[in-house]
């Protein structure tokens, strides 16, 4: 039994990156392909693709490199199982000055720190992405 499948979905992304793999597979989950979607419209991965694996559902992510060098720099978790962070839609987390995204949940579901102070929304900090 996984106790943070979010973490384990960061964990595997940092780790395919370090060895520069190409693609990453992770177990399916609504919450991780919505992450997952939201690396991808903000140009951190180049592709999502929900797949089967032995029968399993898996999200199938193409990783993204600049001159050899990981898109993804920085990704890291905020609120974990222990220690859970919840903020207004003022107190949203400006990641590098604007350079990288916050993911938040909402009540509207995922987005981004800069989608969820325009809607004005607060919510749960999920991760930081720069």
């Amino acid at each position: 039994m996984m106790i943070d499948p979010l973490s384990d979905m960061l964990t595997r992304i940092r780790n395919a990156q370090a060895v520069r793999k190409v693609e990453v597979t992770i177990p399916f989950s609504k919450i991780k392909y919505s992450l997952a979607k939201i690396l991808e419209q903000e140009g951190f991965v180049i592709r999502v693709e929900e797949s089967t694996e032995d029968t399993r559902p898996v999200i199938r992510m193409v990783l993204k490199y600049d001159h050899r060098e990981p898109a993804i720099r920085m990704i890291k978790r905020i609120s974990k199982p222990g220690r859970r962070v919840y903020t207004k839609n003022t107190d949203l987390p400006r990641v590098l000055s604007g350079l990288g995204i916050a993911i938040v949940s909402t009540s509207n579901g995922l987005m981004t720190n800069k989608e969820a102070r325009a809607r004005k929304l607060g919510g749960e900090v999920i991760c930081e992405v720069a």
